[in-house]
């Protein structure tokens, strides 16, 4: 089951009020910043996006994120 993207983005703030490492600090800082930018971008979505979204909705023109049509 999904989690809430708003419920995410709120764990996430939440966490860096408390004493982590400087390196969770880092990955969290990251991935506020990647779904801050996807909730702008999709304000429509609901579901906490999977970690390719997210990559793919900053990079659209990377390789693994191209769509074929048959």
């Amino acid at each position: 089951m999904k989690k809430n993207i708003k419920d995410h983005y709120n764990s996430i703030l939440m966490e860096l009020e408390t004493n982590c490492s400087r390196q969770r600090r880092r990955h969290l800082e990251s991935e506020l910043e990647m779904l801050t930018q996807y909730m702008e971008n999709n304000p429509d979505c609901v579901d906490t996006p999977t970690s390719l979204e997210l990559y793919c909705d900053l990079n659209p023109e990377a390789p693994e994120c191209r769509i074929y049509e048959e």
